[in-house]
């Protein structure tokens, strides 16, 4: 009975961790609160030439509707040298071009989360592609790590 029950409890832990990502997007666990994940992603962002496009608070915008959100921001950003070569492979990967990276806390921890490289290629059907898609699943690893304190 004992087995049974500490099975079921690594199973649920196992599920519960695992929703937090959607299929296709990596996420790390911050270090930092919300104002200091997105500053380092920013300063990430910045230090590596990259155009931030949109900035999104969504709780904000929630608050604008009379609705609560805990903590949601997004940012959209990108290279159109990259972009332009990720199109070039498959156009349609431009529906999920410019890159975004999602920060958002639930109770206390904080979280960036990004679509991987690997599930935009698959998801688009790039072929031939192999070294930008590499440089873009580096870029976006390098840049949630550093947003994460990791």
């Amino acid at each position: 009975m004992k087995i049974f029950f500490a099975t079921a409890f690594a199973a649920l832990f196992l599920f519960s961790t695992q929703t937090q990502a959607a299929d296709g997007m990596e996420v790390l666990e911050s270090d930092s609160d919300m104002a200091g994940t997105i500053d380092r992603l920013l300063s990430a962002l910045d230090d590596a030439g990259m155009n931030i496009f949109q900035e999104v608070d969504h709780s904000m915008g929630a608050a604008g509707a009379g609705m609560e959100l805990e903590p949601t921001y997004l940012v959209m950003f990108g290279n159109p040298e990259i972009g332009t070569q990720l199109m070039q492979c498959g156009r349609s990967v431009g529906i999920d071009l410019p890159m975004k990276a999602l920060i958002w806390q639930e109770d206390e921890t904080v979280y960036v989360g990004y679509n991987s490289a690997d599930h935009l290629a698959e998801r688009h059907g790039l072929e031939d592609c192999d070294e930008v898609i590499g440089q873009v699943s580096g870029a976006l690893e390098n840049f949630a790590s550093q947003a994460a304190g990791q």
